[in-house]
């Protein structure tokens, strides 16, 4: 505990921020670009919270959620969901030993990271499985409860664009993330840096730079810091807009939602403001923090109609107007 023995928040605060820097130089060291991706991932770590990775293939989801486990020095658990996965599977289950008494055999959800690779191909009894560790930081298995080790988040991943033989999350169970990340294609530049790292055998080695002790006591620190009535109130305020049959919802929302964020996206936005300014190197946040987070947080949380869909407005776009209203 030598490390975290800090005199105050502030001066936990700037060392926070040093470690921030130095992660995202050794993430850097293997993903090229998606600078927004990489500190939205670890806004979320460090709120507590998970996190769905959206993209079309080949566009490094799956690499950079493992060089994020390998800087954060966690134990790394990868899940590719296939359409024929049970529950057992991420879970674990009994098994006689050879003193014939039943053994349970943890799953691979028994890690600090886990990677649910192209969650949407899994039936929903498995994906509930993998929800209810997500909101209860615990497993449940033949009446005996097994608490998860921590830190323990969830990154996942979705392919928009393949839909065939898919069960596509529904929005309460969406509503267990975070963020949802959309991940976007590189530009020029940083796509040629790609193809010349790849296509040649250099090796690159991600040294660690948290413990699993620093970022159990960074996410309380996150917590603690304090945040303004003002700003909270904006949040929360924020939420509201988008519920069509508010009080505060602007004709914009009325037109183009059949459904708003809940009560959990108010939390989130106030949680990862904070995360947000103290990775800016401010010790609480404004409302400049909570809008820089809004469009991950509400974007999986609102439902357009059929209205918005035809006339091609975008929840990102809805989202944008809300914040500048």
């Amino acid at each position: 505990m030598s490390e975290l023995n800090f005199s105050s928040d502030v001066e936990a605060a700037k060392a926070f921020m040093g470690k921030y820097e130095t992660l995202n130089q050794e993430i850097g060291k293997v993903i090229i670009g998606q600078k927004d991706v990489v500190k939205s991932v670890l806004i979320s770590v460090f709120s507590r919270g998970h996190c769905l990775l959206v993209g079309v293939p080949g566009l490094a989801k799956t690499l950079l959620v493992n060089t994020i486990s390998d800087a954060l020095g966690l134990d790394f658990s990868r899940i590719q969901f296939t359409p024929d996965l049970m529950p057992s599977d991420i879970i674990g289950s009994e098994i006689l030993d050879e003193n014939r008494q039943f053994k349970f055999i943890k799953g691979p959800l028994f890690a600090n990271i886990v990677l649910a690779d192209e969650i949407n191909r899994t039936p929903p009894k498995t994906q509930s499985a993998l929800l209810e560790a997500m909101q209860e930081r615990a497993i449940t298995a033949s009446g005996q409860t097994y608490q998860l080790s921590k830190p323990f988040f969830v990154l996942a991943t979705q392919n928009p664009i393949e839909q065939e033989g898919t069960y596509p999350l529904p929005e309460a169970q969406l509503d267990r993330f975070m963020f949802n990340i959309w991940v976007d294609y590189p530009s020029f530049e940083e796509e040629l840096e790609v193809v010349k790292a790849t296509t040649s055998d250099q090796t690159v080695t991600v040294n660690k730079v948290l413990s699993a002790e620093e970022i159990v006591y960074f996410q309380g620190l996150v917590r603690r810091i304090p945040i303004a009535d003002n700003v909270l109130e904006f949040a929360v305020r924020l939420t509201g807009k988008t519920r069509p049959d508010s009080d505060m919802a602007p004709a914009l929302v009325k037109e183009f939602l059949s459904w708003g964020a809940g009560p959990r996206a108010s939390q989130y936005l106030a949680i990862g403001a904070k995360c947000h300014a103290l990775l800016s190197g401010k010790f609480s946040p404004d409302i400049e923090d909570v809008k820089a987070v809004a469009v991950s947080v509400l974007r999986h949380r609102i439902v357009r109609n059929y209205k918005a869909e035809a006339e091609g407005y975008s929840v990102e776009r809805i989202i944008e107007e809300l914040t500048t209203a």
